[in-house]
């Protein structure tokens, strides 16, 4: 079967594997649809920060077969699989930091996500880790509930009231997934910033307040003029970008939250006056994967059309053509949502 492996900086290799062996308790699925994330474009392209390199973590598929002992799963079933699963006992669990948990780094797919079938550890299976999905979700809907659980995620970590303002720091598959969030919130106001004009032009379908370049010089008068001077009440950085992160506390408003969504490169540095964040009392956190309670509101919002997914797919690629897919989503040419299929 074929796998996709990170073969040395921006490269990435195709390679024969043995059909993985199943032990008790253990699931194989066959992928039929699996997104490429910005996680996995800094490992490929970048300087990842975290410890795995395993390629491709939001697949979906069918299960070609169970191990001794698996219940509530058979051959057959359509299913989405979340990589990473916590032990839901620890201090760090108990304190609503489950993806902080050593348990939860620790479970992975094998060999990874990206390939042709992979196994789902017992861990993860008896945990929560596979969900069924219905007939009406397709498996490139089914790939976007991991990247939409993180986002749902994320919007638990600050405050806000129907009627707010925002601004969305880099409108990719992600960012995008934000602004719809926005929308089923009813945020009154929702600000686009990327330097990427067909990402700009995209959001504007989504009937966003004003899609700004990044490039701007008057984008922070933009946001002054649309909130009678304040700023926004909320700003996400969906990227990588150090200086949306400082745009996005320029931004906000006194009081405002700060999401630092987007991951950065290993390293990466800023240079921030702190007294601008303490003065305006600026909420600043950050929000790191998503936990297997937040992939089933994800597929909740995906099952009932509160969030339409299947929009922000542009592009799909078969399996050996993993290369070319990854430079394309590194690209963003004309691009939102590329996902790989068997």
């Amino acid at each position: 079967m074929k796998t996709a492996f990170v073969k040395e900086p921006s490269v990435i290799s195709i390679t024969e594997t043995e059909k993985p062996v199943l032990n008790s308790g253990d699931v194989l699925v066959q992928m039929h649809a699996c997104g490429i994330c910005g996680s996995d474009l800094e490992k490929v392209f970048g300087h990842y920060g975290q410890p795995s390199m395993r390629l491709g973590h939001e697949p979906s598929g069918v299960i070609v077969d169970v191990g001794h002992g698996v219940t509530g799963f058979k051959k057959g079933d359509r299913v989405f699989t979340h990589h990473h699963v916590p032990c839901y006992d620890c201090h760090l669990c108990n304190h609503g930091n489950e993806t902080m948990c050593q348990k939860y780094s620790e479970t992975n797919l094998t060999p990874c996500g990206l390939s042709e079938e992979y196994v789902v550890p017992e861990w993860n299976v008896s945990h929560g880790g596979v969900l069924k999905l219905p007939d009406s979700v397709t498996f490139e809907e089914a790939a976007m509930i991991e990247p939409l659980a993180c986002c749902v995620r994320a919007w638990t970590k600050y405050r806000f009231q129907e009627g707010d303002s925002v601004a969305i720091f880099g409108v990719g598959p992600t960012g995008m997934m934000h602004v719809m969030i926005a929308l089923a919130k009813k945020f009154s106001k929702i600000f686009c910033f990327d330097v990427n004009d067909f990402r700009l032009s995209f959001a504007k379908k989504f009937n966003v307040t004003e899609s700004i370049n990044s490039m701007d010089e008057n984008r922070m008068q933009k946001i002054l003029d649309h909130t009678e001077g304040r700023g926004v009440d909320v700003a996400i950085v969906a990227t990588s970008s150090l200086k949306a992160l400082s745009d996005a506390i320029d931004m906000v408003r006194k009081g405002g939250a700060v999401m630092m969504f987007g991951v950065p490169s290993k390293g990466a540095k800023i240079d921030l006056d702190m007294s601008k964040i303490y003065s305006k009392e600026i909420t600043l956190v950050t929000s790191y994967a998503a936990s297997d309670a937040d992939t089933k509101e994800a597929l909740h919002l995906i099952s009932s059309g509160q969030i339409d997914v299947k929009q922000l797919v542009t592009h799909t690629y078969p399996i050996q053509d993993t290369q070319k897919a990854f430079e394309h989503a590194r690209s963003g040419d004309n691009a939102m949502k590329i996902i790989i299929t068997k």
